[in-house]
């Protein structure tokens, strides 16, 4: 959710910053802009709408460089407008662009037009702006001057910030919003995310919560903690090549995401079975001792991430024998939540950066659990960083607004957390488990093989406003992920029922209009399963069922059926998940719509 490019070098920047931005723009965002110093002038270009109309406006009249900060905004604040875009600037001194939310902005405002200073946006980080300026007016230098402006802020944010006064100095800092800078040879960069600048290097430091960083022309970074003292971090060598956040031969990116599953599922599961099954160690060195002592799960996260959680209550209950709550980590700690002794918090967030999420780790800090473990695919975001135990997905960079390869990645590490637990309770687990997940990227694969089918069944949703998705058992959630990847990109209204709940309610909207979407796996539910289609095909609903190859269900007039090949019934949530991104994606490109970046929506949600 917005992004943020800095940099400061012997060279001219605008490009740099220009090609941070694309690369951010899978985070989405309304507007974009840029400032740049040049001849002692702060020059600054805003346009509404995608990143190739602030590229217009470069083209027309250059900012020309050598030290400069640009921003894609996703409004909170103020409509999409060109006055709303940052960077923000006052007294034509001071620059500045912004992540995240300043709960207590109406007060400072108030107190700024007091002194005299004029407000010409709708936007918090004005505020910003001009307390910068007040600041430096009284004489601070622009790092003293941003160290007081935070200490008055209440909210969360990244900034970054540059002053006429100053030249060749941009000050960073992040407070429940991810920043990073970028090392570079006699240069410094900051951004939102490493991808916006592996353009120009690969080595990252990842600033922690209330970090301030100075960056000077000549590459100097300097570090200060939340308490103002000079401080060291690691510098990351960022473990994706630059090419991963390119689409390459696909259409679109979230295409190119489908298609990696197979890759990427074999990535998360690489060094984590043994011949006899999970490796515990690989989720660090306390987990044995620490899933053993557990007595309770609780798990926590937002939107997609918060759908693999449900899938694995139930694998956690049937298979570890270990009763599971799944909360959703925006209501989570907003209500008093009661921890039954040695319950281990699992979080799980695709960036780490997840705003309700991180609030609820903090939040359960102090609520006596057992321990935390964060399920996460970046390294070294603040999820990682503050849970006490961590297992990587090893998804790589995901572009794609709406979350493909992140979430079936996460299923396999819940999976494994399943069998770990399992493991670590002496509780027996059926090795065929183990056997299908070795065969899971072969699985994929022939799935993603029936993309033409799934490609002509979409014909019969182009012109639909509505959808309703079925499943039983571990594939309602799995039903809840499909109508969530319908309604995100092709804007269709599509809601998600368990099945067997069609007569209490949702059966009155069936009829010749309202496609029904079912997953049919071959388990135990199967019975129960094709009961509930025959009550929608009697109310004259038109079904579209994802069927295993053996359970018997045949096309006929009212049903079209895909089926999938055979496989183990725990597993079969993760291969069901493909046929349904597929849907979702044709679907979408039918229609038209934004794929990648769908209307109003972000990929990393930083604010709460």
């Amino acid at each position: 959710m917005c992004g943020i490019v800095g940099a400061v070098a012997q060279r001219n920047v605008q490009g740099i910053l220009l090609e941070g931005l694309k690369r951010l723009e899978y985070r989405g965002y309304d507007s974009a802009g840029m400032t740049v110093l040049h001849q002692g002038s702060l020059t600054r270009h805003r346009a509404v709408g995608k990143v190739a109309a602030l590229e217009a406006c470069l083209a027309e009249q250059a900012l020309p460089g050598m030290c400069g900060i640009a921003h894609t905004r996703w409004a909170t604040h103020g409509r999409p407008t060109e006055a709303n875009a940052h960077p923000h600037h006052s007294s034509a001194q001071i620059a500045v662009v912004h992540n995240g939310i300043i709960e207590n902005y109406e007060t400072l405002k108030r107190e700024l037009q007091e002194k005299g200073y004029r407000f010409g946006s709708e936007t918090d980080t004005e505020v910003m702006a001009h307390l910068l300026d007040q600041l430096q007016q009284e004489g601070l230098p622009l790092l003293a001057a941003v160290q007081q402006c935070l200490a008055r802020l209440h909210g969360a944010y990244a900034l970054g910030v540059m002053s006429a006064r100053e030249p060749g100095v941009v000050v960073g800092a992040r407070q429940g919003s991810p920043l990073v800078v970028g090392v570079g040879i006699d240069e410094a960069f900051i951004a939102s995310d490493p991808l916006a600048l592996l353009q120009v290097t690969d080595r990252f430091i990842y600033l922690e919560e209330g970090d301030v960083v100075e960056l000077r022309d000549s590459g100097r970074i300097t570090l200060f903690d939340a308490q103002g003292r000079e401080v060291e971090r690691p510098v990351h060598v960022f473990e994706h090549g630059d090419g991963a956040a390119s689409k390459g031969e696909y259409r679109h990116y979230m295409l190119k995401e489908i298609y990696e599953q197979p890759t990427v599922i074999a990535a998360a599961l690489e060094g984590r079975l043994g011949e006899e099954g999970v490796l515990v160690e690989s989720f660090g060195p306390e987990a044995a001792a620490l899933l053993q002592q557990a007595r309770q799960i609780h798990i926590v996260a937002c939107g997609t991430s918060y759908h693999a959680g449900l899938v694995a209550r139930y694998w956690l209950e049937r298979y570890a024998g270990i009763p599971v709550q799944v909360e959703v980590a925006s209501e989570y700690r907003y209500r008093d939540v009661v921890v039954p002794e040695e319950t281990l918090l699992v979080t799980l967030s695709q960036s780490g950066e997840t705003a309700d999420t991180l609030a609820a780790l903090r939040f359960a800090q102090n609520k006596g659990y057992l321990s935390s473990l964060a399920i996460c695919n970046v390294p070294g975001s603040s999820l990682v960083r503050e849970s006490d135990l961590c297992l990587m997905t090893r998804a790589g960079p995901e572009i794609g607004v709406a979350s493909t390869k992140a979430f079936t990645t996460q299923l396999v590490a819940l999976m494994l957390l399943t069998l770990a637990t399992a493991r670590a309770k002496s509780r027996s687990v059926d090795p065929a488990i183990l056997s299908a997940l070795r065969k899971l990227p072969d699985l994929c694969r022939q799935v993603l093989g029936l993309d033409r089918e799934i490609e002509a069944l979409s014909q019969a949703f182009a012109e639909k406003q509505h959808a309703l998705f079925l499943g039983r058992g571990a594939h309602f959630p799995i039903a809840l992920e499909g109508a969530l990847k319908l309604k995100e990109i092709s804007y269709i209204h599509a809601e998600a029922y368990p099945a067997g709940e069609l007569k209490h309610g949702p059966l009155a909207l069936v009829d010749s209009e309202m496609p029904v979407i079912s997953i049919a796996p071959n388990d135990d539910l199967l019975g129960k399963l094709k009961s509930n289609l025959q009550e929608v095909r009697a109310r004259g609903g038109q079904l579209f069922v994802f069927a295993d190859e053996g359970v018997g269900i045949d096309e006929q007039e009212d049903t079209r059926v895909l089926h999938l090949p055979h496989i183990h019934e725990a597993l079969a949530p993760l291969l069901y998940t493909l046929p349904l991104q597929l849907l979702s994606y044709h679907v979408a490109v039918l229609k038209g719509t934004d794929v990648d970046q769908p209307r109003n929506l972000a990929k990393s949600v930083t604010v709460e």
